[in-house]
């Protein structure tokens, strides 16, 4: 028989020749590829070891090993069980789909068609399930672990012992609770639909469902396990809708009277909340008919049911409220709505602290004309800083940073120190290292040897020296003065964002001095020790620095130290804090510590209004300079308190938490889920105390609360006539909110001086005054964050910021002055604008700074001041003061002795004095004023401050002469009808 031969057909086009057989690689190549791809696979493994490995070196370091384990086991705890619990169910469902599938499948086309994928996929069955379900129970573990916030809160929440207005449920509930439950109910909304996705595809691949197959679209087991899980997705729909009845209680909606308004209004409670109850009774309806098809085995009921159930979230959920709101609430808003105003307003007070503000009526005008008793009451009323830390940075730095690799932060701090029995607002900020002076940029120089920064440099707030320098009572290298003996070395700070080796065969420098460069090793115990070599070589991988593994510099001793900033070390060891964005330091009990507010915050506090942090917190300063941004684990909160306090030292980086707030709920139930973390109030020790104060993020939120709930009326919150508002920086151009300002000051029902946290606030769109406000930021004292708001009149205008700063700006004589200041390319800095209430008048102070062309820095050079409608720019603040309240509060000089004395003695009976214009002593007292203007004129061009300074104060005390000889001369009765000049005019008008 012949042979039958099978070929393959010549499709043509491809070369003819001999064939050329590919054999398998060589022995030595697989042996090649398999090592690479082991080697490949362990490097992988050893960076995801890495990471994890350095972590717990760190949090081990600095002994809150605790805050790692529990997070990391909380993650892993919730991954596994929610990510088996999905692949279950996506699992279980394509299972039991594959097990009710029909024996037979129907002859048609479509089913001829699936044939091909069903045999393409029998051999790899189990395979491709256990791919399917370990991908989405990944996806899920991984979505799980992330809430592991809401666990901890959830399985640890304490009562807050406080009920909300509507349901009488705790606000735990709603804090602790919801967030939980509706995380369960939205990972159970997520099994059933991909378990009724995966079961609907099973059945369709192996015939259960057709399309276009003749006969029945399902099979009866089909129909029933569809069904099912329908029935589930709709009862879920019912837990949903039972829980949207307590969702009303904080959600936030669109309201005219604020940008922002959370809990139920009229319409909410009268048809949001009973829509909610009948749609939910629907569901659970609709539900039970999904599952009776188990044994009716049709879709009719169930599907008229969801079909009743939709129309019904439309006409009942939608529709019905709509009307309500149209046609009861809105023809009588105001009445209608009121009640639920007053829950509003009292929660939002309650839930940011500002209930207990007290609110007083302020006229806004002096209430005596005695000045001279107002010159001597400014002193009692304010210790005035005319030192802004927000513009001597660069004069500290030039004055005081010794060397290129020191630098200070841009923003300094105010505190207070102890001065002649008495405290003293102080502007404090650290000698830090400053990474870009290093002369030589290396591994080694970058790492090794320079690795921190040395002392504390301080100065006067409320001073000057002559030459418009900061008054320094600590400074120069190593640093002396009012301060004593502390530990100076800084290697923890908000400049110090690299990691640096210490402690090992390489030397640091310490500081340099006129004897020479100082070393020196570290002796603490922070930071991970490499004497390991597994260390060595995971921090290698950690920060792609292979010089880690081999380097000589590395030896015995050494200790890698990183996350060196206060705020960063604070957030790591308490994730669930919010840190406030100005760290500080402090010289306390012989070691600089670096002090940090943290706050508890949450989105769950019933009928309180929420507020954004980040846009809250905003202002001049966060807008030029990002670290004082603040830390927000929750940018949308509803609820916020000050309830930790944080100290990180600066040598060692030491880290601790005290419990500030001890009735704080939220902080209590962080302190169950992470025991031993937060120390009790009662370890702050005295010195501490005395550097703590009221934290500005805070303040800064509470008084964005306050421009509108500073009203307990709901009719006035609903008409909106008393809403405020934060006023721009009028100091800059860039439209941010001007910043709260630190002051040590006495509000008018005050006996004494209390360190303040201050601002002001203005009418919606207008720029005249509304309102002062003062926090009592010294934890000294009885009332310590108790808020005072001084309510000027709305009757009458009295000036705000803006408008005191147009003034000071539209003066002729100030505006002249101040264009000859900025001669020879010299810059004018305004400083902060300082409000004091005084005699139910307010005083604003600003201090005035010129930055000269061959300056790199900028000295006070003027101070402007005005009350009452009066205005003083002058040398100095004193001077200012006097010419306001023509006093002599404490002159800069002592008056000239040439006038002691005039018109009396033996020439007084003999010879009349001559007329003002030939008297003598005027007009040398004026010839002494024109020289000493020339001088300060030359001085200016020659960008000679210091001569430029002592001319002023020649030219003032000149002035001063004049007016007393000319005074002196009109009170003779010489003059006739000439009188003397206020104090505010010109010698030569």
């Amino acid at each position: 028989m012949p042979t039958l031969a099978f070929q393959m057909p010549d499709r043509g086009g491809g070369p003819t020749g001999p064939r050329i057989s590919v054999g398998r690689p060589s022995r030595r190549v697989r042996t090649l590829l398999m090592t690479l791809g082991v080697l490949a696979v362990l490097g992988m493994v050893f960076t995801m070891f890495a990471g994890f490995w350095t972590d717990w070196l760190w949090y081990r370091s600095v002994n809150y090993s605790s805050v790692f384990t529990t997070t990391l086991w909380t993650k892993i705890g919730l991954f596994f069980v929610f990510g088996l619990l999905m692949a279950l169910a996506v699992g279980f469902n394509v299972w039991l789909a594959h097990r009710m599938r029909p024996p037979l499948s129907a002859m048609s086309m479509e089913q001829q068609n699936l044939d091909r994928y069903r045999m393409g996929i029998a051999p790899y069955k189990k395979w491709l399930l256990l791919g399917v379900t370990a991908l989405v129970g990944l996806i899920a573990g991984a979505s799980a672990s992330s809430q592991w916030r809401t666990w901890l809160m959830w399985v640890n929440g304490v009562s807050f012992g406080q009920k909300d207005p509507q349901f009488k449920l705790d606000v735990s509930f709603y804090a602790f609770d919801l967030p939980w439950y509706r995380f369960l109910l939205g990972f159970g909304f997520a099994a059933a639909i991909l378990g009724l996705i995966a079961a609907a595809l099973t059945h369709y691949l192996y015939g259960g469902l057709r399309i276009t197959s003749p006969g029945a679209r399902a099979t009866a087991a089909a129909t029933g396990h569809l069904s099912v899980l329908l029935g589930i997705f709709v009862a879920l729909k019912a837990v949903a809708y039972w829980l949207d009845r307590y969702g009303l209680a904080v959600k936030s909606s669109d309201f005219k009277a604020t940008d922002s308004w959370t809990g139920l209004r009229y319409v909410d409670a009268n048809a949001y909340l009973p829509a909610k109850t009948i749609l939910f009774c629907i569901a659970v309806i609709c539900a039970l008919l999904f599952f009776a098809t188990l044994w009716r085995r049709t879709w009719q009921l169930p599907v008229i049911g969801f079909g009743l159930m939709v129309l019904s979230a439309i006409l009942i959920g939608g529709l019905y409220p709509a009307i309500v709101q149209k046609f009861q609430v809105q023809p009588n808003e105001q009445a209608k709505e009121a009640p639920y105003v007053e829950k509003n307003l009292a929660a939002t007070r309650e839930a940011y602290g500002i209930n207990d503000s007290q609110v007083t009526e302020y006229p806004g005008t002096a209430q005596t004309d005695d000045k001279t008793q107002l010159r001597d009451d400014v002193a009692d009323a304010a210790s005035i800083r005319i030192m802004d830390p927000n513009i001597v940075s660069p004069t500290f730095q030039q004055l005081q940073q010794i060397r290129n690799y020191y630098a200070f932060p841009t923003n300094l701090d105010v505190d207070r120190y102890a001065k002649d029995g008495g405290e003293q607002d102080t502007v404090i900020g650290l000698r830090e290292l400053n990474y870009n002076g290093i002369p030589k940029r290396n591994w080694i120089n970058d790492h090794f040897r320079y690795t921190h920064g040395y002392g504390v440099v301080a100065a006067e707030g409320t001073s000057a020296d002559a030459g418009g320098r900061p008054a320094f009572t600590e400074s120069d290298l190593p640093s002396k003065g009012d301060l004593g003996e502390y530990e100076q070395r800084v290697y923890y700070g908000e400049r110090t964002t690299t990691y640096s080796i210490v402690g090992g065969p390489q030397k640091e420098i310490d500081y340099s001095d006129d004897s020479g460069e100082k070393t020196y090793s570290y002796q603490g115990d922070s930071g991970v020790n490499l004497d390991n070599p597994v260390n060595r070589a995971a921090y290698a991988v950690a920060f792609s620095e292979p010089q880690i593994l081999y380097s000589g510099a590395i030896g015995e001793g050494s200790r890698v130290l990183y996350n060196r900033t206060p705020k960063e070390r604070v957030e790591a060891i308490a994730p669930w804090l919010t840190i406030d964005g100005d760290a500080y330091p402090a010289v306390v009990d012989g070691r600089i510590q670096w002090i940090v507010d943290a706050y508890t915050t949450t989105n769950g506090y019933p009928y309180a209004s929420r507020t954004t942090l980040g846009d809250t917190t905003a202002d001049s300063l966060t807008a030029t300079n990002d670290q004082r941004a603040v830390v927000a684990q929750q940018n949308q909160v509803n609820y916020i308190r000050n309830s930790v306090k944080a100290t990180v030292d600066a040598y060692s980086g030491e880290v601790k938490l005290y419990q500030w707030d001890t009735e704080d709920p939220v902080l209590k139930t962080w302190m169950k889920a992470f025991p031993d973390t937060v120390e009790p109030r009662g370890e702050i020790s005295g010195d501490l105390m005395a550097h703590l104060r009221y934290p500005q993020d805070l303040f800064k939120v509470q008084r964005e609360l306050l421009t509108r709930y500073h009203v307990k009326d709901a009719n006035t919150f609903l008409s909106g006539s008393e809403v405020w508002e934060v006023p721009d920086d009028p100091t800059n151009k860039t439209g941010d909110a001007v910043p709260p300002y630190y002051l040590s000051m006495k509000m008018p029902d005050q006996d004494e001086q209390v360190f303040s946290l201050t601002t002001t606030l203005t009418p919606n769109g207008r720029d005249n005054l509304s309102a002062f406000v003062a926090v009592n930021a010294d934890p000294g004292t009885e009332d310590y964050g108790k808020i005072r708001i001084l309510k000027l009149p709305t009757s009458t205008t009295v000036s705000g910021p803006q408008q005191v700063q147009s003034q000071f700006n539209s003066q002729q004589d100030i505006a002249e002055t101040i264009r000859l200041l900025r001669g020879g390319d010299s810059e004018v800095e305004y400083g902060n604008l300082l409000t004091v209430p005084l005699d139910g008048g307010l005083l604003y102070v600003e201090p005035v700074y010129v930055r000269g062309g061959g300056l790199k820095y900028p000295l006070l050079r003027k101070v402007l001041v005005t009350y009452g409608g009066q205005t003083a720019f002058e040398d100095t603040l004193e001077q200012a003061l006097d010419k306001i309240f023509g006093g002599e509060g404490a002159p800069v000089e002592p008056p000239p002795d040439e006038g002691e004395g005039e018109g009396t003695g033996e020439d007084e009976g003999t010879q009349p004095p001559p007329p003002a214009s030939e008297d003598p002593t005027v007009q040398e007292a004026l010839n002494d004023a024109q020289e000493a203007f020339d001088a300060g004129q030359e001085a200016l061009k020659n960008n000679d401050w210091e001569a430029y300074g002592k001319a002023q104060q020649e030219l003032e005390g000149a002035l001063r002469k004049a007016e007393e000889a000319q005074a002196a001369e009109g009170g003779g009765g010489a003059g006739g009808g000439q009188s003397s000049p206020s104090p505010g005019a010109s010698p030569t008008g």
